[in-house]
């Protein structure tokens, strides 16, 4: 009784049927003995039976099987008694299983509701599923060619996967710019996936574009560097996401692809949406508005030159200096306001009442853009809101700007302004009709001049090249990659940065409604596994992965929040002591979850 099993032999052929006890095959005479095929059938008896046989477990019997006879004339074999109440148990073992992993799944554990327990999940499962139907688990194009064919037929022929889409997708055209790198690959089917209609901007449409996007894609040949070439890529775009990089630290390639790249793009985006506007007898809403341009000696015509004080001292009076400005149109062809201001608590202005076109008012806009050069001095802007007809129920509204030594551009959007009496209500601007810069020696930051000595604060000069109003919108435009210098060599680095900050400045200045995105160092590693930091001021040092900005710069096109503003990205870290970080979002990848805006919500706009 050693054995755990035992085999017998079972007579399947009902023209012989012997069987022999030696555990080899049978050597049987009969005339039928060619046709048979000797298989060995082990039965598992219930081991309660008495007229069960305990045998070695290593015993086999061998069965000689007719293979003409036993299709026609054998009778199935009836196995014994003990074998079916066997199979009963098995069968009520079974059951009392399942229903005991049944009872196990209804009772709610406490890790159920863990939300990183359940974020965990659910970024296993959308992983799953994004591997399943794009096959941008892996960041490279992997997939083999009747895989990628599938599912472009299936973007084809079906339309964006109704789990993924986006109601404001279905009628928005991307541009999608640099979409062979390593952040486009993923952008592309991202969009596709969420019902957009992608155009390609490349350089080649050769047969390696083509095997790296998918067929669904309209790809456009042209050169960012070429503005000619970029009529016919923004034609029928409502927006635009440029995730191009130079391919090398060599000063003409950066120079063309991530500054006059960006500025001939947001240039010919807007050229097209002039064509529109003028197609339909009317002005782009993504136009900037004129509000004075210093050109010739006539345009200073309606500015006043001012001066006042906050209080009179008479003790004081007779040691100040006193003041003086004046605002005039040099021969180097340029409008200019200068002068002193030594009175202690006194200041100068420069003002004039504005003359919108017919049918244009401030309201349609969202702030002022301030084209201006001079010594570094900082300026308070003034508006003045209310009744032409009546002063004296205007309100005054003010809002501080910082110059650069030098050329710089200043955009003040209208919500930054504050009534100068706190009882006032806030800015309406619709209601604005006089603008006014104003000088004071206050809070002036100490400026060195060329010579490296500080200048006296108490002396100014400002040069005007244009005032526009910048269009109002709730979304954005133009979606900028760019990079916080983590990871660069720290040769070329500062090089690189000069460089990526003035073609965002560039776009900053078109007009366009922005969102500006610096990740840190890319990784290539699928998304939505870590908590995601959103930060300004250049201070991360972490990276982040390449599907993770791919899935922001998606978000971003319809989110509110997003529009103006340019912030860093990186993975989830501690900060160092007295360098806290703006905001931590736990990046959940799915469809409802909008954790864009929250993070966005507490950074500054039109940075």
């Amino acid at each position: 009784m050693a054995a755990a099993s035992a085999a017998s032999a079972i007579s399947l052929n009902s023209n012989s049927g012997s069987s022999s006890s030696n555990g080899n095959p049978i050597n049987n005479n009969s005339k039928n003995s060619k046709s048979q095929i000797m298989i060995p059938i082990h039965v598992w008896p219930n081991p309660n039976s008495r007229s069960c046989q305990w045998q070695s477990s290593s015993s086999r019997r061998w069965v000689p099987l007719s293979t003409k006879a036993a299709a026609k004339d054998d009778k199935p074999t009836k196995i014994t008694a003990d074998a079916d109440a066997d199979a009963d148990a098995d069968a009520d073992a079974n059951a009392a299983k399942q229903k005991k992993q049944m009872q196990q799944r209804n009772r709610l554990e406490l890790e159920d509701v863990n939300p990183v327990g359940l974020g965990r999940r659910s970024r296993q499962l959308f992983d799953e599923v994004w591997r399943k139907f794009s096959g941008l688990g892996q960041i490279s194009s992997t997939s083999r060619a009747d895989e990628r064919d599938a599912l472009d037929a299936l973007l084809i022929r079906e339309g964006p996967l109704c789990e993924f889409a986006i109601p404001g997708a279905q009628n928005t055209t991307v541009l999608v710019v640099g979409p062979t790198s390593r952040i486009g690959r993923i952008l592309v089917r991202k969009l596709l996936l969420r019902g957009y209609t992608v155009k390609a901007l490349v350089r080649k449409t050769d047969g390696q574009a083509e095997e790296m996007l998918p067929r669904s894609v309209e790809m456009v040949k042209g050169d960012v560097g070429d503005p000619s070439s970029l009529k016919a890529a923004v034609e029928g775009c409502n927006k635009i996401i440029y995730c191009a990089t130079a391919r090398s630290t060599i000063t003409g390639d950066l120079y063309r692809v991530d500054y006059r790249g960006v500025y001939n793009l947001s240039k010919a985006f807007q050229d097209y949406n002039n064509k529109l506007a003028q197609l339909r007898a009317g002005k782009s809403s993504k136009s900037k508005l004129l509000l004075a341009k210093f050109k010739s000696p006539d345009s200073l015509h309606g500015w006043h030159v001012t001066t006042g004080t906050y209080f009179q001292d008479v003790i004081a009076s007779k040691y100040d200096g006193g003041m003086d400005a004046k605002f005039e149109f040099t021969d180097s062809g340029a409008a200019v306001f200068s002068g002193y201001v030594f009175t202690r608590g006194g200041y100068v202005e420069l003002s004039k009442t504005l003359s919108l076109p017919l049918g244009r008012t401030l309201d349609r806009y969202e702030g002022l853009l301030l084209s201006v050069g001079g010594n570094g001095r900082s300026y308070i802007l003034i508006l003045e809101a209310g009744p032409t007809a009546d002063a004296s129920q205007s309100k005054l509204y003010f809002a501080r700007i910082s110059t650069k030594a030098g050329f710089c551009r200043v955009r003040v959007p209208f919500s930054s302004f504050r009534p100068v009496k706190p009882d006032d209500p806030p800015l309406d601007p619709f209601l604005v009709h006089k603008l006014t810069i104003r000088f004071e020696p206050r809070r002036q930051r100490p400026v060195e001049g060329p010579s490296g000595v500080k200048q006296d604060p108490r002396s100014f000069t400002l040069i005007l090249e244009y005032i526009k109003a910048l269009p109002s919108g709730q979304e954005t435009d133009f979606v900028l990659v760019s990079c916080t210098g983590s990871g660069l060599e720290p040769t070329r680095r500062d090089q690189v940065l000069k460089v990526k900050r003035t073609g965002e400045e560039s776009l900053r200045r078109s007009g366009l409604g922005y969102t500006i995105i610096r990740p840190g160092p890319l990784k290539e590693e699928p998304g939505g596994q870590r908590a995601l930091i959103f930060d300004q001021g250049n201070r991360i040092s972490q990276g982040i992965s390449c599907a993770d900005v791919a899935d922001i710069c998606v978000k971003a096109l319809h989110d509110s929040t997003a529009r103006n503003k340019s912030f860093d990205v990186c993975y989830e870290y501690v900060a160092e002591q007295g360098k806290e970080l703006y905001e931590l979002v736990a990046h959940l990848p799915d469809k409802a979850n909008n954790y864009l805006t929250p993070a966005l919500s507490v950074l500054e706009k039109n940075t």
